[in-house]
């Protein structure tokens, strides 16, 4: 695979990644505005259950592709994709932290 597509497909992985991270923080900061207080069973089933879909979603969007390609016998891509991904979700952490750096 070229290596264009691979930083591409690395983007494009960070990029959902970091928007369903998005999504998750905007429903947890959100979250007594929708169901008001729940410091019962149900509001720590949905907090397990929320941490274990988003463990999901985000592991198939940082390992699924990298895994598919380094299991189907094009290892030297699959790693390549894999810390290309790695390196994308850095570069846009920092920008996250350099923000809240600036908005102090």
């Amino acid at each position: 695979m070229k290596n264009s597509k691979l930083l591409l497909l690395a983007l494009l992985n960070s990029l959902g990644a970091s928007a369903y991270i998005a999504a998750v923080v905007l429903l947890m900061t959100n979250a007594q505005k929708f169901f008001g207080s729940a410091n019962n069973f149900l509001g720590s089933a949905a907090i397990l259950l929320l941490f274990v879909i988003s463990a999901t979603i985000i592991g198939l969007l940082v390992l699924g592709r990298p895994g598919h390609l380094y299991f189907n016998g094009f290892k030297r891509d699959g790693i390549v994709l894999l810390i290309c991904t790695t390196i994308f979700l850095f570069i846009i952490m920092m920008a996250v932290f350099g923000a809240l750096v600036l908005l102090k």
